[in-house]
């Protein structure tokens, strides 16, 4: 919050009149024009940024407004059942962090096929790694179910809330197996430069998701009353039908990536495959580590009781507003990273870079700014528990500094994912969240007792090592020669 008053006073500055000079241009125009430049070809990427970011945005929005709907309904039952629930998804973050990591090879090779206008590579990119994320699926998904009790009791689960997180697990599994295909789908797409239809496709998932929510958790319409198990069955039948629909719009001949999936099936491309595990595989060991790291995190703070742990997780629900531009920036640089350098534009790629990343910090920190002055707003949202806003009231205001960190540590990566630049993701990842969030929350835990505040001061600690780490990289450049 601080770095963007700063940053906010020097650019106000250098947009303030000049003597002599009797006609300006609007304010707003040369706001933009100081910010992004003002030659054709950042006004360019200036637009194309936006054009990707706002769908995301928008959906990232949309899944915001389901998932408040979510965890407010799920609230209602009780702390029980929204630490049941918040604790059931740490370990599946894990898992979901391996097909991030393949879809981020799948995404950066579909840009750089787009961008060198061989639209028909960029179909088979994306079939290949289709195909892996559906026979991995099915074994996940089958795993998930039988071992249920076992996962939610490896989380430190009270007893009270085991065999409440265990009927969830149970009821989540059938969508994961589809829901992995439509991680990997959207993120092609987004590599072609095609935003829009995940959008629109999660549109209609979150409307499914919220009136299903409406009838399995509380058994309204005839409905079985199901609680937390009704929250999971819900999410599977919406998972089931985003990944039929995305499958659907990849089959279509003429859009902006079609699939041909006889050949895919029939004519394996061992080679191609290597290059997307080239970089999906740091890619992958980055959220793999990242994932496992906040699971110790959480088994951290689950260790401070029941309406400490709902605190956290309902402040990370809270948080979670201002990954939605993060997210949204990250996206757009991935895929005009990865365009530019396929059209052999290494500067336009590092313009399109430094674009996305001041439309970040400008967006999070004033996010930064809302988290610092209303968080108990922000709280209400999700629960009327009084105990848990009072305990998660500080935790927001310290991650009102924690957001222009974090939009370094969200755009920054994003672009270097796009050139095919994984593997330093993945160091960044052990030093930031393995030694530093986790060694401090521990001392500050143990040493200092400082109770839940020590481990969201452990996290601000964490991303400005993180965002320190991708600046440095980002400005040596030697992301942009890399070859995939």
């Amino acid at each position: 919050m601080v770095g963007t008053l700063l940053l906010g006073v020097r650019w106000l500055g250098e947009l303030l009149p000049e003597a002599g000079i009797p006609e300006r241009e609007p304010l707003l125009q040369r706001a933009i024009g100081r910010l992004f430049g003002r030659d054709p070809d950042s006004r360019a990427l200036l637009t194309a940024t936006w054009a990707l970011a706002w769908p995301v945005v928008l959906e990232q929005a949309l899944s915001m407004v389901s998932q408040v709907v979510d965890t407010a309904m799920v609230g209602r039952l009780g702390k029980e059942s929204t630490t049941a629930v918040g604790l059931s998804m740490q370990p599946f973050s894990l898992l979901n962090a391996v097909f991030m990591g393949l879809s981020a090879g799948t995404t950066a090779l579909v840009a750089r096929a787009v961008g060198a206008g061989n639209r028909e590579e960029a179909g088979k990119v994306a079939g290949q790694s289709l195909v892996i994320a559906f026979i991995f699926g099915l074994v996940i998904s089958y795993l998930g179910y039988t071992n249920a009790d076992w996962i939610i009791g490896f989380m430190k689960a009270e007893d009270s809330v085991r065999a409440i997180g265990a009927g969830y697990v149970r009821a989540m599994m059938p969508g994961i197996l589809l829901f992995f295909v439509f991680t990997i789908a959207t993120g092609a797409l987004r590599g072609a430069g095609d935003t829009r239809t995940p959008m629109l496709i999660n549109f209609g998932l979150n409307a499914i998701h919220i009136f299903t929510n409406y009838l399995f958790i509380f058994g309204n319409l005839g409905a079985p009353r199901m609680e937390a198990a009704g929250a999971g069955l819900s999410t599977s039948i919406s998972r089931i039908l985003g990944g039929i629909a995305i499958l659907t719009v990849l089959t279509r001949p003429g859009g902006k990536l079609t699939v041909d999936w006889k050949n895919t099936i029939r004519r394996f491309d061992l080679g191609l495959f290597k290059r997307i595990l080239n970089i999906g595989v740091p890619a992958m060991l980055e959220r793999v580590l990242t994932s496992s790291g906040q699971i110790a995190y959480a088994r951290q703070v689950a260790g401070l009781g029941t309406e400490a742990y709902a605190a956290h997780s309902l402040s990370l629900n809270c948080e979670s507003f201002s990954y939605m531009p993060g997210m949204g920036f990250a996206t757009a640089s991935t895929a005009l990273v990865g365009q530019r350098l396929g059209a052999k534009d290494p500067d336009g790629a590092e313009r399109s870079a430094y674009i996305a990343l001041k439309m970040g910090v400008l967006t999070m920190g004033t996010m930064g700014v809302l988290f610092f002055l209303f968080p108990s707003t922000f709280l209400r949202i999700f629960t009327t528990d009084e105990g848990v806003i009072a305990a998660g009231v500080p935790l927001l205001r310290i991650v009102a500094f924690t957001q222009i960190p974090e939009a370094f540590g969200f755009v920054i990566p994003g672009a270097l994912r796009g050139a095919g630049d994984t593997k330093p993701g993945m160091y960044v990842t052990v030093l930031g969240i393995w030694c530093v969030r986790l060694a401090l929350t521990y001392v500050l835990m143990n040493v200092f007792h400082m109770g839940l505040t020590a481990a969201w001061v452990a996290m601000f600690a964490d991303w400005v090592v993180r965002a320190s780490l991708y600046w440095y990289r980002l400005k040596q450049g030697g992301w942009k020669r890399i070859k995939v």
